[in-house]
């Protein structure tokens, strides 16, 4: 299925339909009625009796409505969607997650759902809303469908080893590198930390990534920028990373964490199970604490086009799809949570059973009240990958931070330009 991107796989999912919790679309003529396409991405056939149940279930609300479903393979699915677009064959409802939804926005092929919809803020967690709020173009360009986000592991073991304190691991990025200075000094082939800063880092600390129409990146402008990447090198330099990190072969901090060669991991709610199954000593062992600073938030989501025959119903299943029974029924199935606020009251989401799972998906849910968008979407793979080698070499020492930061925001601005 499409993924809900970094700490999430969401796997297995079965619905079953229920009544929409969203006021009806007046779009169009306003009736739900006609004959539209749902196009989802990488959810059949394993998931065809679920998505053939919601939509049955909503042709028996609204009966003077049919819905055909077209399913799409995972790979090169954003280059289809625009393709679509461009030959004027864009389904009426598409999944798609807020990055791969922008260009289309911009050009003006999907439907601001928020002018027909004037129940949206007070159904959906307003991060997910955010996430389909793009700068230079007014409106909403989605519903949330679902949600996920990070919460941070610690290896209890290591923490008592080396001098800290399992009951007080970090809360900022600040105190992240002076406990990972503690670790180094009590146990020097540990560490703490393993990884370098990209936007996500910078969004945290305060600078402005973009310019207010998204036209322009603009991070090399702000010292604090600069001052981040130095304070990492600085870090790296005294030890207190492994020096794989600026590697090309580098595992990831998921990877060492499971392996027992670093303390400290993100990952989503249920990154537990896997650390645990590929790692048994690691049970009874992990500890769990909200993300640093400010949690992120992953969005996948349904969009209308704005050529479609029938808005009024495109927008009626896409409400449909993302009530708040629907997205539970799914949920607690699988490792995703739900985009709709009264969701978040649920006992499954809600209520720490005193396990370290159960206090995860606590955390997890809770994080999603404040949770945010820390990287662009204007900033694809291809941007932030040079960004990611430019940093690197300023680690490394091979160029100053600040020109590491310019080098890399003249390239992505150029490539953000001809995007």
């Amino acid at each position: 299925m499409a993924a809900i991107l970094a700490g999430a796989a969401a796997t297995a999912l079965v619905l079953t339909g229920c009544s929409s919790g969203g006021t009806a679309s007046t779009g169009g003529d306003g009736k739900v009625s006609g004959s539209i396409t749902l196009q989802t991405w990488a959810l059949t056939p394993t998931y065809t009796d679920y998505l053939d149940g919601v939509v049955k279930a909503f042709e028996k609300k609204y009966p003077d409505a049919q819905v055909k479903l077209v399913d799409q393979p995972g790979d090169g699915y954003a280059d289809k969607v625009l393709s679509q677009a461009s030959s004027n064959s864009l389904p009426d409802v598409v999944n798609l997650p807020p990055d791969i939804a922008l260009p289309l926005a911009k050009r003006g092929f999907l439907q601001d759902v928020a002018k027909d919809d004037s129940t949206l803020s007070s159904t959906y967690v307003k991060g997910s809303l955010t996430a389909y709020n793009y700068k230079g173009v007014d409106g909403t360009f989605g519903y949330p469908w679902y949600l996920n986000t990070d919460i941070d592991y610690w290896n209890k073991t290591m923490f008592t080893k080396c001098g800290l304190d399992p009951a007080n691991p970090p809360k900022t990025t600040d105190e992240l590198f002076s406990q990972a200075e503690t670790m180094h000094q009590k146990c020097p082939d540990d560490y703490l930390m393993s990884r370098k800063p990209g936007l996500s880092d910078f969004s945290l600390a305060g600078v402005k990534i973009l310019n207010a129409d998204g036209t322009k990146f603009t991070f090399a402008n702000s010292s604090k920028a600069a001052d981040l990447i130095t304070k990492y090198a600085k870090a790296y330099k005294e030890g207190l990373m492994p020096s794989s990190v600026l590697n090309t072969d580098y595992l990831g901090n998921s990877t060492l964490f499971t392996q027992g060669k670093v303390a400290w991991t993100t990952g989503g709610a249920t990154a537990i199970s896997d650390f645990e199954k590929n790692n048994p000593s690691l049970k009874g062992n992990i500890i769990v604490s909200p993300a640093l600073d400010n949690p992120p938030l992953y969005v996948q989501g349904l969009s209308v086009s704005a050529k479609s025959k029938h808005i009024a119903t495109a927008e009626a299943l896409a409400a449909f799809m993302t009530n708040a029974k629907n997205q539970e029924a799914f949920a607690h199935l699988v490792n995703i949570f739900p985009s709709t606020k009264s969701s978040q009251s649920d006992p499954f989401f809600s209520k720490d059973d005193g396990t370290v799972q159960a206090k995860a998906r606590v955390l997890a849910n809770e994080a999603l009240k404040t949770a945010k968008n820390l990287n662009p979407v204007e900033a694809n793979s291809a941007m932030t990958d040079f960004l990611d080698q430019q940093i690197a070499l300023a680690m490394k020492g091979g160029v100053s931070p600040e020109k590491a930061l310019q080098t890399a925001q003249d390239k992505m601005n150029t490539l953000l330009a001809n995007g």
